[in-house]
């Protein structure tokens, strides 16, 4: 087998990913914690990711369809269709680096790293932190005080307001948008603890 960084893929085996080696083996310093905590992180924050996901599609759709059926209506949800967007893009960096560092240390925990390398991995761990404390902060924010809402003329707006509006205009009646909320400060927890 191949030696790739200094590091010998021999070493990469299925048997691994048992949960005695995981967290029975107790060779190395917090090496239980560590597991638990980078999992926290990247299923809490996978998990708001995919929920915010669906959310967000949602509202885009029913921009789509508002403003497909009422030729003067326009739908504004651009606050929560950035925050959404920028959600997806937290979840798939903690995804990323606390991934990596899941592997890295569940492959190779003997592995010998240069000074830049440690350094490189504490500066994304940082970065990815504080990304997704600025993604609750504002997430919250938006999901607890905003809302969508529609522009259209006197008889559009006479027609969208008499239908049920799926999912509703206020963020925070949204059960998805609750959830991605809660998910994400839970992912945060993880993110912080590590």
């Amino acid at each position: 087998m191949a030696v790739i960084w200094g590091l010998d893929l021999r070493d990469m085996k299925w048997g691994k990913f048992k949960s005695s080696y995981m967290f029975g083996n107790k060779d190395y310093h917090l090496r239980r914690t560590k597991f638990v905590v980078y999992q926290i992180a990247m299923i809490f924050c996978v998990v708001s990711e995919s929920v915010g996901t669906a959310a967000l599609s949602d509202y885009v759709d029913q921009q789509e369809r508002i403003e497909s059926l009422h030729s003067s209506a326009s739908v504004h949800n651009d606050d929560f269709v950035g925050i959404a967007s920028y959600n997806i893009f937290v979840g798939i960096a903690v995804a990323t680096i606390f991934g990596a560092a899941f592997f890295f240390d569940l492959f190779f925990p003997e592995r010998y790293e240069p000074p830049r390398i440690r350094w490189a991995w504490k500066i994304s761990a940082v970065v990815v932190t504080i990304m997704t404390l600025a993604d609750a902060l504002a997430l919250t924010v938006i999901v607890a005080t905003g809302n969508a809402w529609v522009s259209a003329d006197t008889e559009d707006a006479r027609m969208i307001a008499e239908e049920k509006l799926n999912p509703p205009l206020v963020y925070r009646h949204n059960a998805r948008a609750i959830a991605s909320v809660v998910f994400l400060w839970l992912g945060l927890c993880g993110t912080i603890a590590r």
